[in-house]
């Protein structure tokens, strides 16, 4: 039997199979609202009718300022429940899981207004430098991860993910390079960790479904966080309840980054291990034998697939027939699956 194609359960929430799609950003909010575009249904949609068993969307900004551009989804307001509801509706109705990715850009937003860090350090030489958020500042972020999160369980989805990778607003506060703080949200690995766990917490006290993180688990920099203070943000992670840890890299400065098939595998596959929690592989998986390898080796629980299933939404048939694995078809497709 085929691992890939083994359901999994977290929190009540069953997966027909261990394939993500995974939250990639797509730009197209043309209107610059946060809603919902025909493009976003044909774009996830397309990936339920391929048969991933958790489709989720790209990060979707709690605040407008949180945006990564004007053009992002967006979850600040009552007004983008009903574009999301309707997706989820007709996702669910192909037999996929619908996730969310809860984001926050921070000193990445790349925006007309203000911006916001822990720290008023700029990305890079072309940057805008980020206003020093606060403690009122910090609050109201956490509080608006909150009502997106109730949001969210509002517009139906299964899965909650809140992105804390790839140098965003959380990942500023995690690692020592953006986060230079002198109160209790900088300094040691634990302060660091504060602003995570304050949003985890919010965010439980209106969501009791699956809740996974995406981090960075390696910064490419000498003075970033080390394979160490990684496990322990795991290990704090799990102990709050946190379902699965979605394991990515870099992004917090720049760096040159040579990735090959499998190339952060390594690294879920010690988290899932030392921490002993749940992990998703994600970065350059590309075929089925390559995600039935990871699982069957017990060094990830789910694959998360980006560029594979940009190519192909209909992926998950391709990686079947490569394991010798017969996967159902929506019956519209059926005479063309065989």
């Amino acid at each position: 039997m085929s691992k890939l194609f083994t359901p999994m359960e977290f929190n009540h929430v069953q997966l027909k199979n261990r394939i993500v799609m995974s939250p990639m950003c797509m730009y197209s909010c043309m209107d610059q609202d946060g809603k919902i575009t025909p493009f976003h249904e044909t774009h996830y949609i397309s990936r339920a009718v391929g048969q991933a068993g958790l489709v989720m969307t790209e990060a979707t900004a709690v605040l407008p300022e949180g945006r990564i551009s004007h053009e992002d989804l967006g979850i600040w307001g009552d007004e983008h429940i009903k574009g999301l509801k309707q997706l989820n509706e007709h996702i669910h109705s192909y037999g996929s899981k619908t996730g969310i990715q809860l984001a926050h850009a921070g000193r990445k937003a790349q925006l007309d207004s203000d911006i916001y860090a822990p720290s008023a350090l700029a990305f890079n030489e072309s940057s805008k430098t980020p206003i020093e958020m606060t403690a009122e500042d910090v609050k109201h972020t956490v509080d608006a991860f909150k009502e997106a999160a109730r949001r969210a369980k509002e517009a139906d989805f299964d899965i909650i993910e809140i992105h804390g990778a790839h140098g965003y607003l959380i990942n500023q506060f995690l690692s020592p390079l953006t986060n230079k703080r002198e109160d209790k949200y900088g300094g040691e690995k634990g302060n660091r960790y504060r602003f995570l766990s304050q949003v985890i917490e919010a965010i439980q006290t209106v969501w009791d479904g699956p809740l996974f993180v995406r981090i960075s688990t390696d910064e490419y920099s000498e003075n970033g966080n080390t394979m160490d203070d990684i496990i322990y943000f795991a290990k704090q992670m799990k102990q709050q309840g946190i379902d699965l840890i979605d394991c990515s890299s870099g992004g917090v400065v720049p760096a040159s980054i040579k990735p090959y098939p499998g190339y952060q595998v390594k690294r879920c596959e010690t988290i899932k291990q030392e921490a002993s929690i749940s992990t998703g592989a994600v970065g350059l998986i590309t075929s089925g034998l390559q995600a039935e390898e990871i699982l069957q080796n017990d060094r990830a629980d789910l694959v998360f697939i980006g560029r594979a299933l940009l190519r192909n939404p209909y992926w998950p048939k391709k990686a079947a027939d490569e394991l010798g694995y017969t996967l159902g078809a929506p019956k519209q497709y059926e005479r063309g699956w065989r």
